[in-house]
């Protein structure tokens, strides 16, 4: 009797194990299961609070610094080979351009607020001291036209190399970033100089001006059509594309930093809107068009906006 107890029990036992793990699975799957007997991952992740990432662009700086070459301080858009920063595109106060600084912080604000770091014939190596001196005003926003004469050397194997222009671009970002972490940056693409060749050498002033050095690797012999001629111009214009290329991707990486994707490099400037003087940096309308396209890229709204 005692055996047979003791069996049965065994077999009561044996029998419940069996079982357990079948309802425990059983369980699991019910909570894992939706109305409909279907995985319930996608309605439990509905009742999760949307996060909506915290803007890091601010639309409306109320303080502007610029850095860059010729073209922020406005060369030869006055008068002949002399600087005219009232004219410039970032910082200016000519009415008629209109400045970024002018269209954000109006008239007053751009005077009192804004200041203007760039150096005629300045090149990327230069850029970090430049960024340094932007950093010590802590401006809400710092803009970057730079780049064009590391390409215009009086040859094109003088051009900066790609990877020095990078590793001159990193520094300068990170100049700024050691004083003015929260400082935005809005950073211009190189003109297209190719371009500008093309519209100025219809010029016979612009020409003859040509002939003093200016932007000698893609200048020179204007009207020098050879097979040698357009190599070397069109050396000088990939090397620009790279050149954008990295402001592009080094851009890219900081949260607080804007490239024009191009804009300035695909804007197709006019005789009108080039200097007189010299028909290849921008006159006082070209400087209005490049404050244009830096108003529009700085007000955008973007999804890092």
């Amino acid at each position: 009797m005692q055996n047979r107890s003791a069996g049965r029990r065994s077999r009561t036992a044996a029998a419940v194990l069996t079982v357990l793990p079948v309802v425990a699975v059983a369980a699991l799957a019910g909570c894992d299961a939706g109305k409909d007997g279907t995985a319930g991952e996608a309605a439990a992740g509905s009742h999760r609070p949307s996060v909506t990432p915290t803007p890091v662009w601010d639309r409306s700086p109320e303080s502007v610094a610029a850095v860059g070459d010729s073209i922020t301080r406005g060369f030869d858009a006055c008068s002949v080979l002399t600087d005219c920063p009232e004219v410039s595109w970032a910082t200016g106060t000519d009415s008629r351009v209109r400045s970024l600084a002018v269209r954000l912080l109006g008239p007053s604000g751009a005077a009192a607020h804004s200041w203007n770091h760039a150096e005629t014939g300045a090149r990327i190596s230069q850029l970090p001291e430049q960024m340094a001196l932007a950093a010590e005003q802590r401006p809400d926003l710092v803009t970057v036209m730079i780049g064009a004469n590391d390409a215009c050397r009086d040859s094109a194997s003088l051009m900066t190399p790609v990877a020095d222009f990078r590793a001159s671009f990193e520094a300068s970002m990170r100049r700024l970033r050691a004083k003015a972490p929260k400082t935005q940056v809005y950073v211009s693409s190189v003109p297209d100089l190719k371009r500008l060749w093309s519209t100025g050498r219809g010029n016979p002033l612009g020409r003859q001006i040509w002939k003093l050095g200016i932007c000698k690797s893609m200048l020179g012999q204007a009207d020098d059509m050879s097979a040698g001629a357009v190599a070397r111009r069109s050396s000088v214009q990939e090397r620009v594309v790279a050149y954008n290329e990295v402001l592009r991707e080094v851009c890219a990486k900081d949260l607080r930093c804007r490239y024009d994707g191009g804009a300035v490099f695909d804007y197709r400037f006019t005789g009108e809107q080039l200097s007189q003087w010299d028909w290849f940096h921008p006159g006082r309308n070209g400087q209005a068009r490049l404050a244009e396209i830096a108003y529009r890229e700085v007000t955008a709204r973007k999804p890092s906006a």
